[in-house]
């Protein structure tokens, strides 16, 4: 219920924000597109063809007015190639109507309130001594840490994902393109 009341919230909020001027239109490509950070999360992601199955995904979870709300957010985004590393099947069985909960649980796992860029993350990492948790929106941890200088998060069972773009601008927050997708 609690995220149905967010979910509704933000889409007020987002409407109110599509009604305001646009950011100045700064870009960095992904996926062959420039993401440009006066547009959303989801406008975004959208245009990069490394992202179709994030995309595909985010619609049957329900969370598109979330992601295109004002936000901000920090979106950790998996791309094509780490959906199809998941075992054969699961990207299918999740995108069923039937399991939309679960899809839900999963995305917002990916996601954590506020802009965290990557220097952000990195003082983070160093004032945590190594490492930092990171509270998502579903409500379980994510653990950041660094491996040279590349940033890794690890999740609730494990898993690990490397940040491979960061500080991608949107007009709702930050995008950071990660190689695996991450579960609670």
């Amino acid at each position: 219920m609690l995220k149905s009341k967010f979910t509704a919230s933000l889409a007020v909020v987002g409407l109110a924000f599509a009604l305001t001027p646009a950011a100045h239109a700064a870009s960095k490509m992904v996926g062959g597109a420039a993401m440009v950070d006066s547009k959303t999360i989801v406008q975004n992601a959208s245009k990069s063809a490394d992202h179709t199955t994030l995309v595909a995904a985010v619609k049957a979870a329900g969370l598109v007015d979330t992601l295109n709300g004002t936000g901000p957010f920090t979106v950790f985004a998996p791309t094509n190639e780490a959906f199809a590393a998941l075992p054969a099947g699961t990207v299918d069985t999740l995108l069923k109507p039937e399991n939309k909960a679960q899809l839900t649980q999963i995305l917002t796992y990916h996601v954590v309130a506020g802009k965290v860029t990557a220097a952000d993350l990195i003082a983070k990492i160093k004032a945590g001594g190594g490492s930092a948790s990171l509270t998502t929106v579903e409500g379980e941890p994510l653990t950041a840490s660094l491996d040279g200088s590349n940033v890794v998060l690890t999740d609730a069972k494990g898993g690990k994902a490397t940040v491979t773009i960061a500080d991608v601008p949107q007009s709702n927050g930050v995008v950071h393109v990660i190689n695996a997708v991450l579960m609670p």
